[in-house]
């Protein structure tokens, strides 16, 4: 069997996530119906993370073991000429025995889109949030400092995790205004079930003075998913990196 590594970029909008649903459109159930044709087969294909209903990617890693070696270029032109136009395949490339998309990767990359104009923007309609009110950048960078580092992080976990290790290290969590459009960007060795969401949503509360900044590290001590944020909405959010 020969390991095939590939990257992908998508548009989550129409489909409910990454893993295969039994009611649902998923974004691996389409490459495997697409790949099927291609192949006359249909491989099994393990992808490097789950992603929520209407969170998208521009980088997203899966592999498959195929029982004979393919043209790379071609298996990339051909998965993209039968592709729906939001999901579009980047590289195909070998890997050895011992890469896993999934557990090889070191650190993972998501970003966060919130438009902070007075009036919606058509252009990051399906990317971003809008949020009228402006947003008080300073007391959100004050807050993000204290998440940074090696955490449990059981209060920016939602509920039906089946994860034992709530513990995860928070590389980089940088927000960025260029114009009106607000970019939070979280570097971590891994996420907890819709963590990230639940990081910019109360960042958001501390914006509108529901939480102070200083109040991060209790509530991350706590434990307790109650005395967060909300659950940002998933269109913001976007897998923008895996590093292995």
């Amino acid at each position: 069997m020969i390991r095939y590594k590939v990257t992908l970029c998508f548009i989550g909008t129409n489909y409910h996530g990454w893993q295969v649903q039994k009611n649902a459109v998923a974004i691996q159930q389409v490459l495997q119906d697409k790949l099927q044709i291609l192949l006359g087969t249909r491989p099994g294909i393990s992808g490097c993370s789950r992603t929520d209903t209407g969170v998208h990617a521009n980088m997203y890693c899966f592999h498959m073991d195929l029982d004979s070696e393919k043209d790379e270029n071609k298996l990339l032109y051909s998965m993209n000429a039968l592709l729906p136009r939001d999901i579009a395949v980047k590289s195909v490339e070998k890997a050895g025995e011992g890469f896993h998309a999934r557990y090889s990767v070191v650190t993972k990359e998501y970003i966060y889109k919130i438009w902070n104009g007075r009036v919606r923007n058509p252009f990051y309609e399906g990317l971003s949030i809008h949020i009228r009110q402006p947003l008080d950048m300073e007391k959100m960078k004050e807050a993000s400092y204290y998440f940074l580092g090696k955490h449990d992080f059981s209060a920016f976990c939602s509920a039906g995790s089946d994860v034992l290790d709530t513990t995860r290290e928070i590389k980089t969590l940088k927000i960025t205004k260029e114009e009106d459009l607000v970019t939070i960007t979280v570097e971590a060795d891994g996420f907890l079930y819709n963590m990230v969401r639940i990081i910019v949503g109360t960042l958001l509360f501390v914006s509108e003075g529901k939480i102070k900044p200083g109040d991060i590290p209790d509530i991350i001590a706590s434990k307790n998913r109650r005395k967060a944020g909300k659950t940002a909405p998933a269109k913001g959010l976007t897998l923008n990196h895996i590093h292995y």
